[in-house]
């Protein structure tokens, strides 16, 4: 009897316990856990459950302080700030919450952080930036393609639906990736994005919990090993991030905390879709406040970080990730959307806290001088406003690179169009900073805005290379895809990769999957970004261009360590072009060694260039 007595008080301790770690009245903790010696002190834990809004809390753990505690307009959170001071150490934290006679205890676990080593690296102009979208690269695990409880599973009949690409997908074709010659991933977000099949949420910009990946794609665990996976083959990871919306279907949404966590859309509606009016000094403010208040979408509760609590959310959960996963870098969507002294003061925080860090905003604007007032250091040019940027997504250049090859040329259009866009650099802090890209996952494929012109292909290509800036390669570039007939305009350019699932008839992973033309340009695309993997006048190497003649091109990136001549000749016949007229150059070097075939030029006389070239040659 005393024996069972003995066991029955063991199990009711242990009950207990279980209750007091995990309690029934604790639906959410963000963030889930945190660490100890973190580069801030501040911690602000965001409870929700019923009524938790009346308990206050308390700890004695040593090494930490409560240092404010907030109830909302909501009952059913409290927000909690904690100073970590350098004397914490990693263990399980009790708190406990009190309500008049009522008592509510939990633990918070506070971690070690992991080695530095390897992680948080950046990214810089010496990489190439390979971009996917998850869900339409490969499908590794079937068994995610459903997940019972979550609104939409994969539909691979209809384009604007999942299709079932997964982490795992990406795991199983590094090799592909690197044996491109690609040296940083960006995916676009994996957050959980629960929306209703109707929105079609594949792309990840609607997210519904921030703390977690989608369940379809895998989990935090399994992006965590991604990452590692990634960087410990000497490669680095950017994550997409988004702090001006959430999708509609956010828990947030069914009991927001505060009556301002995002605005309302009856009143604001959606915004005006130009970001010009956030450097325009003479902007209306019913232009401003449409552009910053108003919703991307009508599925896209647009947020305001105007909010100090929701403000100190965003950025903590950002510190969350980069500490927890590990990566590289963020690429911020819809920068230019949010409240700009906001986006400020989150790039200023997260750069202070990982200094290696790097960070690119996407800033879709009109014109260079609305791009470059978003990069650091602007004053005496812009409003004074310093936005601690170091990297803007160059939709200047993506512009100029298109139309380069799709006008007939002139003083103004054709190849000149890349003089003029690259001319007005001085507006920048940092155009070496900037990521350049020939197209990405919200604009038409290259290769079919261009007219599906494979030589002219090749000679953009061979620009992105070879320029100013950290080059972006959109996924499926490597083999020249053009659109598909299917679906609404964004899913034309958004395909499945060819052998990411089992059911496909080839593989493009695989040279024996690809077509002729395919493996041509494929060998092609890893030929040239191998090749600048390895060289530094990319990278480091001052650009020194000459004006454009008759829709031809000559620049050189000149290093201490290396010279590159790039000469562009779009016209359908070759060109034969005056060495004197580059002599200021081409004085110190006797020839130029081809980077793909090996061939030489002699630099002490005129040199021709075939028809619809670009020719590039280290300078010897």
């Amino acid at each position: 009897m005393k024996k069972l007595l003995s066991l029955t008080f063991t199990l009711f301790l242990l009950t207990t316990t279980l209750k007091a770690q995990l309690p029934d009245q604790i639906q959410v903790i963000d963030p889930p856990f945190w660490w100890t010696e973190m580069p801030v002190i501040e911690l602000q834990l965001q409870l929700y459950g019923d009524d938790l809004g009346l308990y206050r809390a308390s700890t004695d753990y040593p090494g930490v302080k409560i240092t404010k505690q907030y109830a909302v307009d909501s009952p059913n959170y409290l927000f909690i700030y904690f100073d970590i001071s350098d004397e914490a150490e990693a263990g399980e934290m009790e708190i406990v919450l009190t309500h008049h006679n009522k008592e509510i205890v939990f633990d918070y676990e506070l971690k070690t952080r992991e080695s530095t080593e390897g992680r948080n690296q950046g990214f810089d102009p010496s990489d190439v930036i390979y971009l996917m979208m998850p869900d339409r690269f490969a499908n590794g695990d079937l068994s995610n393609d459903s997940i019972e409880g979550m609104l939409e599973s994969a539909d691979r009949s209809d384009p604007q639906r999942r299709q079932g690409g997964d982490i795992q997908g990406v795991i199983d074709n590094l090799d592909y990736i690197q044996d491109l010659g690609m040296t940083a991933i960006w995916f676009t977000p994996m957050f959980e994005n629960d929306m209703s099949p109707e929105y079609g949420a594949y792309h990840g910009y609607a997210a519904t919990d921030l703390y977690k990946v989608d369940r379809r794609y895998g989990s935090n665990e399994l992006y965590k090993e991604l990452v590692s996976k990634v960087q410990d083959r000497g490669m680095k990871v950017i994550m997409d991030m988004i702090h001006n919306h959430i999708g509609d279907k956010h828990w947030w949404m069914k009991d927001l905390p505060t009556k301002d966590w995002v605005f309302d859309y009856q009143e604001v509606g959606q915004t005006n879709y130009r970001g010009v009016v956030a450097s325009d000094p003479y902007a209306s403010i019913y232009d401003s406040t449409k552009l910053t208040d108003g919703w991307f979408v009508p599925e896209m509760p647009d947020l305001n970080q105007d909010n100090d609590l929701l403000a100190d959310y965003l950025i903590q959960n950002t510190l969350w990730w980069i500490e927890y996963s590990g990566i590289d870098g963020i690429r911020m969507d819809t920068y230019v959307y949010p409240d700009k002294d906001y986006m400020a003061r989150w790039a200023k925080e997260v750069l202070a806290a990982y200094p290696n860090f790097n960070i690119v905003g996407e800033a879709w604007v009109e014109n260079v001088p609305a791009e470059a007032f978003w990069q650091f250091d602007q004053e005496g040019i812009d409003d004074g406003y310093q936005s601690h940027l170091p990297s803007l997504t160059d939709f200047q250049f993506a512009f100029a690179i298109r139309e380069a090859f799709n006008e007939d040329f002139g003083w103004e259009t054709g190849l000149s169009k890349l003089y003029y866009m690259l001319s007005q650099d001085f507006l920048y802090s940092d155009p070496m900073g900037n990521v350049i890209f020939l197209d990405n996952h919200d604009m038409s494929r290259y290769f079919e805005h261009i007219g599906k012109d494979e030589d002219h292909f090749k000679m953009a290509y061979a620009f992105l290379m070879t320029t100013r800036g950290i080059p972006q390669v959109y996924y499926g570039t490597e083999l020249m895809m053009a659109h598909e007939n299917r679906g609404g305009d964004d899913e034309a350019w958004r395909q499945t990769m060819p052998g990411g699932w089992p059911d496909d008839d080839r593989s493009v992973f695989t040279e024996e999957g690809r077509t002729e033309k395919e493996n041509e340009i494929h060998d092609y695309i890893t030929q040239l970004t191998q090749w600048r993997k390895d060289a530094v006048a990319p990278h480091e190497g001052e650009l020194v261009h000459f004006i454009p003649e008759n829709n031809t091109y000559v620049y050189f990136r000149v290093h201490d360590e290396q010279t590159i001549m790039v000469a562009m000749n779009a016209n359908e016949d070759a060109v034969s072009f005056d060495r004197d007229r580059f002599a200021e150059i081409l004085d110190e070097f006797e020839i130029g060694v081809d980077v793909i075939s090996g061939e030489e030029i002699d630099l002490s006389e005129d040199f021709e260039i075939a028809a619809k070239k670009s020719g590039i040659w280290e300078l010897e």
